[in-house]
């Protein structure tokens, strides 16, 4: 009886968590229609955005719940071996300075090395939880290798997170303390944006993320405030932007989601956003899967988050589904083997089990 309360719990968690990510990415692609009807834009980009995700969340899920460990494993290969084959993450001409592929090649790896941890938490097997932790720190040595500093950083960052997750009771908390670290970076490059930044802040940051990044994000925000309610419509940000149209090599874009957002989709634009992000932490929540699991791709998921709130990353279909694929791996229900997840659930938060 018991275990049939414990299951109806779990479809009705799924349901809900399912139900609002339908409506929040249908709203995200109604929304871009809107706006590019409304100001002549284009918004195939948008919606092949949500398809991408979509698709990644629908494979993970998939993937999940009949291969629990290999599919993240699998997963993890994948986007490192992506990494090293295609090292520019898209076709077309390369932008190499100012601006240029960085943040794509350290979203795909920060990605890879969460679904690595994930899948060392799935494993039982004490060698093969070592074995997969071990590729993390790989990944972590590629990006370094490959001199992405930031995706050594967030590899890095990830990894000891997935550590400490095992030690944390409450799963809400560590929930929180990512959408608070969200919240922050998204604050911070706004300031940029706002010329509110101390002097001594806004130097530090200016020469880490160059003074053409910066009048980008500037120019953004000026196009936001024209139009708060619809902005300028998706895709019309390279042609009104005075620094993207006088730079030799550009590919029109503000380098910053949210302040894309902003300036193409208003007000709204920023809400959807933040709500997609929401409902994935939303959904890690709720999932069935250990806490461990759910905290360690909540974390490589923040991550991406921070990179593509000061880059482009999101603007490459790789890193699209990548999230979407370690969203859907994180909260899919293994179809076998319910017990064995509990029971590791349980050890990882140092709890005992109750016969």
């Amino acid at each position: 009886m018991a275990s049939a309360v414990g299951a109806d719990e779990t479809g009705d968690r799924r349901n809900v968590s399912d139900a609002a990510g339908v409506v929040v990415l249908g709203s995200c692609a109604a929304w871009s229609l809107i706006s590019a009807a409304v100001h002549a834009g284009r918004p195939e980009g948008v919606l092949l955005a949500i398809l991408a995700v979509a698709a990644g969340y629908a494979a993970g899920r998939i993937g999940g719940a009949l291969l629990p460990v290999a599919a993240p494993c699998a997963g993890a290969l994948g986007g490192v071996s992506l990494t090293l084959t295609v090292p520019h993450l898209a076709p077309g001409p390369q932008i190499v300075t100012p601006l240029g592929h960085a943040g794509a090649t350290a979203a795909v790896l920060t990605l890879s090395a969460g679904a690595a941890c994930c899948a060392a938490w799935a494993a039982s097997a004490p060698a093969l939880r070592l074995a997969l932790r071990a590729l993390a720190a790989g990944i972590a040595g590629t990006a370094a290798a490959l001199g992405s500093t930031t995706g050594f950083v967030t590899c890095t960052a990830v990894v000891l997170c997935s550590l400490a997750a095992g030690h944390l009771r409450r799963r809400g908390v560590g929930i929180a303390a990512l959408a608070l670290t969200a919240t922050a970076v998204t604050g911070l490059i706004w300031a940029a944006a706002g010329n509110v930044l101390p002097d001594g802040v806004a130097s530090w940051l200016e020469g880490r993320l160059t003074e053409h990044r910066i009048e980008l994000w500037q120019d953004a925000l000026h196009l936001a405030h024209d139009d708060l309610a619809l902005g300028v419509g998706p895709e019309r940000f390279g042609e009104l932007s005075t620094t993207a149209t006088g730079t030799l090599l550009s590919d029109g874009k503000p380098h910053s989601a949210p302040l894309q957002q902003a300036a193409e989709q208003g007000v709204t634009g920023v809400i959807l956003l933040a709500a997609a992000f929401c409902w994935i932490l939303f959904a890690l929540w709720r999932t069935a899967r250990p806490t461990p699991v759910a905290l360690t791709a909540g974390a490589a998921l923040t991550a991406v988050a921070a990179i593509a709130a000061v880059g482009n990353a999101l603007s490459f279909t790789s890193v699209s589904v990548g999230a979407g694929l370690l969203a859907g791996l994180a909260t899919a229900r293994p179809l076998a083997g319910g017990s064995a997840e509990r029971e590791i659930d349980v050890r990882a938060r140092g709890e005992r089990k109750v016969p």
